[in-house]
């Protein structure tokens, strides 16, 4: 029953998405309804990133001596520098694993 469940929010999920894809014709679009929908990525990333970092599992807000903080600080340098997506990643990441297992253990 659960896998059901889940095959069905699958499909109506993909479904509802698909069709503003499908049935909406870019010709449709004004100059400035497409140059407002480029900056639509650059909206939602903040908001799914953000709380990441600064909220614990608990919904409190994080201290500022937490290692995320650090490796959000880290990625962020690198990403305005490299405007390398791979780089910023691995860069957040490997700093925030060295300040975890080399400097807090």
């Amino acid at each position: 029953m659960t896998w059901l469940s889940i095959t069905i929010a699958g499909i109506l999920t993909y479904f509802t998405r698909m069709t503003m894809i499908v049935l909406v014709r870019r010709d449709l679009l004004g100059e400035k309804i497409k140059a407002v929908l480029a900056y639509v990525p650059s909206a939602v990333f903040p908001a799914i990133i953000f709380p990441a970092i600064f909220i614990n599992d608990y919904g409190a807000y994080i201290e500022m001596n937490d290692p995320k903080i650090f490796g959000a600080l880290v990625a962020i340098i690198v990403g305005y520098f490299s405007r390398n997506v791979i780089a910023t990643i691995f860069s957040g990441l490997l700093s925030y694993w060295i300040i975890i297992f080399v400097f807090l253990s």
